[in-house]
């Protein structure tokens, strides 16, 4: 199949060539996002593959499906940058990488816990510059400390797994409880008892209408003062100015996040000689206690040969007309 790949970085072209060598796809790789703008560059081919911040919607699917798109490769597991419903409307087939390495996002997800914790960045510039002392370096046992997991999908069973092995206290929330993290001891419980339980929240839920902010001030006032938040899933699952308010006031201690509600304008992209226009962004910047890093949480060796393996082999069976077990369907939006 001939596929326009967008928001190319010089890292998906080295994995997907290598594993291209076996499938056979004419790829075009190509380094703009997805947009009204740039809808142009599909002009030939049979199906686009996609990334996080890429836009598919309504106006955009049309688009292409006027330009003979008949297939949308997300080479992620979240497609809520995709309206579905139009897609099948249009003739469009979605499908989508579920699964590609949940360790890979979960060890970032303890990473960023232990960091904040025990305070490792601001560790790391005082030691640069001569500076060992421990005035406000203290940090706490993790071990005893109650962890509430929203969500428990593949990456929430991973992070319950690791913390386990920490000897947390695990409290999860999901509509759909894991018996595996049953059996490990997990228990569930309302949003509202881990909220207001947990020394530690993390969010590893799907962004769809329920889920979206579901941290801000209500929830935030339900929670612990001081508590730990750790966003690895997707940005609009916190609402960023009612968190900056959080943070100001004491009731979050420490804020852990990989993505963020508006990053498709600056992840992915090297900013460091510009002046960056997203004020509620720069002023995330600004508090000791934050730490952010850029949709990284995936980014493993491991990972990306699973997610070019798995997009390509999606296209594979979509061009023989196959099932494919990871095609988006309307009753996907509908769970």
């Amino acid at each position: 199949m001939r596929v326009a790949m967008f928001s190319t970085k010089s890292y998906d072209k080295h994995y997907f060539e290598t594993v291209n060598e076996k499938q056979g796809h004419d790829i075009a790789f190509l380094e703009p996002r997805l947009t009204r703008q740039s809808t142009v560059l599909a002009e030939g081919y049979t199906g686009v593959c996609v990334f996080v911040n890429d836009i598919l919607d309504a106006e955009i699917l049309h688009d292409l499906a006027e330009k003979g798109i008949i297939l949308i490769a997300l080479r992620c597991a979240g497609f809520n940058n995709v309206d579905i419903k139009t897609a099948h409307e249009v003739g469009i087939k979605v499908v989508r990488v579920p699964a590609y390495s949940p360790y890979a996002v979960a060890e970032h997800t303890i990473g960023l816990m232990l960091a904040l914790n025990r305070k490792i960045h601001r560790a790391y510039a005082r030691v640069r510059e001569g500076n060992f002392a421990l005035e406000g370096l203290m940090g706490f046992d993790m071990r005893g400390k109650t962890v509430g997991v929203i969500g428990t999908g593949k990456i929430g069973q991973c992070v319950c797994e690791l913390l386990n092995g920490f000897g947390c206290r695990l409290l999860a929330y999901d509509p759909y409880p894991n018996e595996t993290c049953r059996e490990m001891g997990v228990k569930y419980v309302s949003l509202r008892e881990l909220l207001s339980q947990s020394d530690i929240v993390t969010l590893h839920c799907p962004l769809m209408p329920e889920t979206y902010h579901i941290i801000d001030d209500t929830s935030l006032r339900m929670m612990k003062q001081g508590v730990m938040l750790i966003n690895t899933s997707r940005g609009a699952l916190i609402d960023t100015p009612d968190v900056i308010e959080g943070l100001k006031n004491g009731k979050i201690g420490y804020l852990g996040i990989d993505v963020y509600e508006e990053e498709g304008d600056l992840f992915f992209e090297d900013l460091s000689d510009t002046v960056i226009q997203d004020d509620v962004f720069s002023r995330l910047l600004t508090f000791p206690n934050v730490i952010i890093t850029g949709h990284q949480a995936f980014f493993t060796g491991d990972a990306m040969q699973s997610i070019a393996a798995t997009t390509l082999e999606n296209i594979t069976a979509v061009e023989k007309g196959e099932d494919c077990e990871n095609e988006v369907t309307l009753e996907h939006i509908k769970d």
